[in-house]
């Protein structure tokens, strides 16, 4: 799209690999004339976005650019990278040109696309920027296991592992769901803590969801010494945790809320009423259940 003045920069969130999950907005965007931007880590990387356009039977346009954001923790070469890749952009929005930076996952969620926006905007006052929402990994991931994130009033932290184990522990504490992102380096260490906490049973492990080589791994004990991708993460219900608010009242854990169900269903039983209650259907109550399990392993009550 070609602008009289000034082009519009947008960050379009492709999600994490299903094409299926592109957003409409995101499917219009793709199909206009802008510019496609994506990163890659050196000029000889392959683009992991691209491959999700790729899968979407899209061609890229003739205008197209790669943006180089090298894998470190350096803040010098980081910002450097970032103003860099801020001046391709500018030149082609102030020729009236849209440009598109496109990112797996979503634009406003540990994304390139944060720290190159507020680049562009830090060099040109003029500039326009817009964020496409998009599905991130871990919402993906959840809805791959049939997993409720967050239940009335459970809390949810979403953290990168490489914030350390001792950190991890303490989250455990205060929070009913933790995702823990990019869990390569730490995996054994996370799993013998999962275990010493018993839970490794409450974890899901899940690697490039939505892709072809999409893996989900409930028995989280098995991948001790295995490899994973950098675009694995760790799924983490904390069931039996509680909290006191400051108001007072106490968060009722699962356990909790399981044994008001039991005595419901075992009332209803005294009247005649034949429930079945399965494990599956514990766990899914505990937020691990597949619901598209077999149900075995049941009792009756009547």
């Amino acid at each position: 799209m070609r602008n009289t003045d000034f082009g519009t920069l947008y960050g379009v969130s492709l999600g994490p690999g299903d094409p299926g999950l592109i957003t409409r907005r995101a499917w219009a965007l793709l199909q206009s004339d802008a510019w496609w931007t994506y990163p890659v880590r050196s000029e000889r990387s392959d683009s992991y976005v691209l491959g999700i356009t790729e899968a979407a039977n899209l061609v890229p346009p003739v205008g197209r650019k790669a943006l180089i954001f090298p894998m470190t923790h350096d803040p010098e070469v980081l910002a450097k990278s970032w103003f860099r890749a801020a001046e391709t952009v500018l030149t082609l929005l102030r020729e009236g040109d849209d440009v598109l930076f496109l990112v797996e996952g979503d634009a406003s969620t540990y994304s390139t696309f944060g720290p190159l926006a507020r680049a562009v905007l830090s060099l040109e006052e003029k500039a326009r920027v817009e964020t496409v929402a998009g599905v991130s990994s871990f919402h993906a991931a959840a809805a791959r296991l049939n997993m409720s994130l967050a239940d009335t009033d459970d809390t949810v932290a979403i953290v990168p592992a490489g914030y350390g184990v001792s950190t991890i522990d303490q989250l455990l504490d205060r929070f009913d769901t933790l995702v823990l992102l990019k869990v390569k380096p730490l995996l054994d260490d996370i799993i013998a803590l999962l275990e010493a906490r018993d839970l490794a049973t409450h974890s899901a492990f899940v690697e490039k969801v939505g892709t072809p080589e999409e893996r989900v791994v409930r028995d989280v004990a098995s991948l001790r010494g295995a490899e994973a991708h950098y675009f694995s993460l760790l799924l983490v219900r904390n069931p039996g945790r509680k909290l006191r608010s400051a108001g007072g009242r106490v968060k009722k854990s699962i356990p909790y809320l399981e044994g008001l169900q039991r005595r419901f269903i075992e009332e209803r039983g005294r009247k005649g009423e034949v429930f079945r209650v399965t494990r599956e259907g514990r766990d899914a109550a505990e937020g691990f259940g597949d619901y598209n399990t077999p149900k075995t392993n049941s009792r009756t009550f009547s």
